[in-house]
């Protein structure tokens, strides 16, 4: 059994260097950063974890400010919060600027949050506890009300937590109209398949109208070998190349070879002298990385090391070549970067996407 699981193993090995030969392997480096964290990068009370976290948020913020998704009249959504510190550092950055929501979600209670650090009466912060595949933008109270352009971001969103914010802003959200007395759509019957199939016509219009609501995405990525492929939003990508949920288990268990040296890191930090707080992010990686590897054995068996890294990383790239495609397909200029040095964070690629310019609706005169 165990012979036919490496067997297998490297048949999927070779059939990831195939695919990744028509795809892109080397991401560009885009590692930037923002006068915001300035003062904080540069105390030395911050201890090496939090120097590491500072450098993370402040390429993340330089990232958005190339993009120009830092402007006034936007609710920033960070999905996977935590403490919202990555929202605390879009406001400083925001500090002159007016009408900006928060929405904070994250299903579970979190301590240490930063939320008292906000002090500026024109930013509204609101934490939403709940799970991202149960969270319906548009039925939001500020968001229904205000109808603002949404800014989705995210540090370190693990695993199915991306797909599903993903799915969470370019479907649940845009799928609402901008109608102020909306009606609920009837019920189709088998007659109206025709109809159904006549709106295809009708795809770009309707990504006009997605554009307005989802300004940008902004998410670094984490913890491929927690991907589900229920909510993975590549499966279209996989099934054209002729992959189904069988070789995405593979993958994604094979991911986790990429970031090996994870545990060895995360274990020196907690025991630096960091505070709890510091270092809470660390630890669950920690459990989650050790979980893994404990758990796939018998697919390491005859890969070196390098090796090991070697393969993890092509199956993160195929795994995040299909939401780079999910994203393309819904009319958003989507790339993926190295925002940060693997010294900083083993798990340093950012996605972004914008609506693609060809998809925004002309001013109206």
């Amino acid at each position: 059994l165990q012979n036919q699981q490496l067997l297998e193993t490297g048949n999927l090995y070779l059939k990831v260097l195939c695919l990744h030969a028509g795809l892109e392997l080397h991401l560009k480096e885009q590692i930037l950063s923002h006068q915001a964290l300035e003062e904080a990068l540069s105390d030395p009370k911050n201890g090496q974890s939090a120097f590491k976290h500072l450098k993370q948020q402040a390429s993340i913020l330089g990232n958005m400010e190339k993009l120009h998704l830092l402007g006034p009249g936007r609710c920033f959504v960070e999905f996977g919060a935590g403490r919202g510190k990555l929202s605390h550092w879009v406001d400083v950055a925001l500090q002159n600027v007016e009408n900006i929501q928060f929405l904070l979600v994250e299903r579970a209670t979190t301590r240490f949050k930063v939320d008292g650090k906000h002090k500026r009466r024109d930013s509204v912060f609101e934490r939403l506890q709940v799970d991202i595949q149960h969270l319906c933008l548009k039925k939001v109270p500020v968001l229904e009300k205000k109808k603002l352009p949404v800014v989705g971001i995210g540090k370190h969103l693990c695993g199915a937590a991306t797909d599903l914010a993903l799915r969470c802003l370019v479907e649940s959200y845009t799928a609402c109209s901008d109608g102020e007395n909306e009606e609920p759509a009837p019920k189709r019957s088998r007659t109206d398949q025709t109809e159904m199939a006549s709106n295809n016509s009708a795809d770009t219009e309707s990504n006009k109208d997605d554009c307005k609501r989802v300004a940008g995405i902004v998410i670094a990525l984490c913890c491929h070998h927690k991907c589900d492929w229920t909510h993975y939003v590549g499966r279209e990508f996989f099934k054209s190349v002729g992959l189904g949920p069988v070789e995405f288990h593979y993958f994604q268990r094979m991911s986790s070879w990429a970031t090996c040296g994870m545990r060895e890191t995360t274990t020196k930090s907690s025991t630096n002298g960091e505070s709890e707080d510091q270092t809470n992010e660390a630890e669950e990686h920690e459990q989650t990385f050790s979980k893994t590897e404990n758990g796939s054995d018998t697919l390491q068996g005859t890969f070196t090391v390098e090796e090991r890294k070697e393969i993890g990383c092509l199956c993160k790239r195929l795994i995040d070549h299909g939401r780079i495609e999910y994203l393309q397909r819904r009319g958003y200029q989507a790339a993926l970067q190295y925002y940060t040095e693997s010294a900083v964070s083993l798990e340093n690629v950012l996605l972004t996407a914008i609506p693609s310019p060809s998809l925004i609706p002309e001013p109206t005169t």
